[in-house]
């Protein structure tokens, strides 16, 4: 048979009270017993039964575990107290940095030329004394930059120098100053040198058509 679920509230009959009041006391002091001994806790239990009788249970001493008890709560409180300070102090922090933010969102427009109209002429002169003293910084730095970018290219322009002399040396090839080629061409083109060169032309007739004469005596 399945046991029904009981309703909480109060039990209006005084027997079906009182019957139910002994089993969940003594159930709740066994559940004490048992959680003290099992898990090696410090367990104490008050009951007051709606006669005023007292019923209870300790592990240890139930004056030692109130003391204990009540050392606890003010510890707790003073540790509440600490939280409650420290979240204040942090609210107040979030409160003055939403300031500076807020401050800072609003010199940066004016910095960009917006809302300039509830500039002072001090304001407008302060404004543009930063805006020159950035200006300044940042052609500073351009020109930082421009000079590393020449001085890499300088190195990148040797290394590859380099490489080209060893190429050239590696195949035998020699570099020819542009002047002495320039000559060469000028001398070649300005003076003509005589070339001997060997043919195989004669003047009269073959050697084998004379020898086929000279036997039938035509000649």
């Amino acid at each position: 048979m399945v046991r029904g679920k009981t309703e909480m509230k109060r039990i209006e009959s005084d027997t079906s009270r009182q019957v139910t009041f002994s089993k969940r006391r003594n159930g709740l002091l066994k559940k004490a017993f048992e959680l003290s001994v099992l898990c090696d806790a410090e367990v104490g239990l008050i009951i007051f039964s709606p006669s005023g009788k007292l019923y209870e249970f300790s592990s240890s001493s139930l004056n030692r575990t109130i003391e204990r008890y009540q050392r606890k709560v003010k510890e707790v409180g003073l540790s509440s107290k600490e939280v409650e300070e420290d979240a204040q102090h942090v609210k107040d922090g979030a409160i003055s940095m939403a300031k500076k933010i807020e401050h800072l969102e609003v010199s940066k427009r004016k910095l960009l030329g917006d809302e300039l109209e509830s500039c002072s002429v001090d304001e407008l002169q302060h404004i543009e004394k930063q805006l020159e003293r950035s200006l300044s910084k940042i052609r500073a730095r351009k020109t930082q930059l421009f000079r590393e970018q020449i001085e890499h290219l300088k190195e990148e322009e040797r290394r590859l120098l380099e490489e080209n002399t060893k190429l050239r040396e590696k195949c035998g090839i020699q570099l020819q100053a542009p002047h002495s080629i320039s000559t060469k061409g000028q001398k070649a083109v300005g003076q003509k040198e005589s070339v001997w060169v060997e043919t195989e032309l004669f003047i009269g007739l073959p050697k084998r058509l004379t020898k086929c004469l000279k036997t039938h005596k035509l000649i």
